[in-house]
């Protein structure tokens, strides 16, 4: 069996793919984390702020996130406080989820450090670099 791999071949590709997603992710989330929050939390707290009141299984397909690991993110956010739940009036089997002041305050806090973050990480880039690194990752959507 031959593990070897060529420079610029699609396992190499992978390999610094894989780097720079580890050192982006170092620099993109300290606010977040400062603030007593996971990644999936902030998440839950931008969909909610920017879309309003939704269904939980639309939050999930949003935020992509696994119906377990986001019951357990939805108890312990409605416990601090950031969110509340009621039963959705059109199907009583469903629950709608929304932000209290508490969690449209917090998300107003973070929001302006978590957006210097993501600016200082890709400011590298110029606009047209952005562009093109934009167009190559959506590329992947469609690989199901």
């Amino acid at each position: 069996m031959d593990i070897s791999w060529e420079q610029n071949s699609s396992i190499h590709t992978q390999i610094v793919f894989k780097k720079v997603e580890r050192t982006i992710n170092s620099k993109i989330g300290k606010s977040i984390r400062e603030a007593g929050l996971t990644t999936p939390q902030f998440s839950v707290l931008d969909v909610l702020y920017t879309k309003g009141e939704m269904r939980v299984c639309d939050l999930i397909t949003k935020i992509l996130a696994t119906s377990g690991n986001m019951t357990v993110i939805l108890k312990n956010m409605e416990r601090d406080g950031l969110i509340y739940r009621h039963k959705d009036s059109k199907d009583k089997r469903a629950f709608v989820l929304g932000l209290t002041e508490d969690g449209k305050k917090l998300f107003e806090q973070i929001l302006p450090k978590h957006r210097q973050e993501i600016e200082n990480v890709y400011g590298i880039l110029s606009k047209e670099e952005r562009q093109t690194l934009i167009s190559i990752l959506k590329k992947f959507k469609n690989l199901d």
